[in-house]
């Protein structure tokens, strides 16, 4: 079955943010990858290559809190009380697509299921509620 975490989207701050987190739940990053570090390294601004692409940090009994740096320059907008999305982690492909399909329908898809470069299948959707979703099946664990 799967899991859902929060996933947070930061004006920029997302390091110093976590690293506040980090002081409260305890734990180390599981994850930081910085834009600099990405294929699309080359359409960032040089002032924004060390932001926060993915961080992760595991808090509790199996959650996972994760954040990025929304970065204008890339078109995305932070708006405050929205700046989350739901971010659910899937067992397969199918279970995968069958999620996403049933949250997308009448609502709007902001990122196209697909392979993505750090080894999962992926997408983006707002319900037609307004509730912004991450589904995602990592393809580089072994089964």
């Amino acid at each position: 079955m799967a899991t859902i975490n929060p996933y947070l989207n930061f004006n920029g701050n997302t390091e110093e943010a976590f690293n506040f987190y980090k002081s409260v739940f305890g734990g180390e990053f599981a994850v930081i990858q910085r834009f600099k570090d990405t294929p699309e390294a080359d359409k960032v601004p040089d002032s924004e290559k060390e932001k926060i692409m993915h961080i992760a940090l595991p808090i509790g009994n199996g959650n996972v809190l994760m954040a990025t740096d929304a970065l204008e320059s890339m078109g995305h907008k932070t708006t405050l009380g929205t700046n989350f999305h739901l971010s659910i982690s899937t067992n397969s492909e199918e279970e995968t697509t069958k999620l996403f399909n049933a949250l997308s329908a009448g609502g709007k898809v902001t990122v196209p299921l697909a392979q993505m470069f750090w080894g999962a299948f992926f997408g983006m959707c707002t319900d037609k509620f307004g509730i912004q979703w991450m589904v995602n099946f990592d393809t580089k664990t072994p089964q």
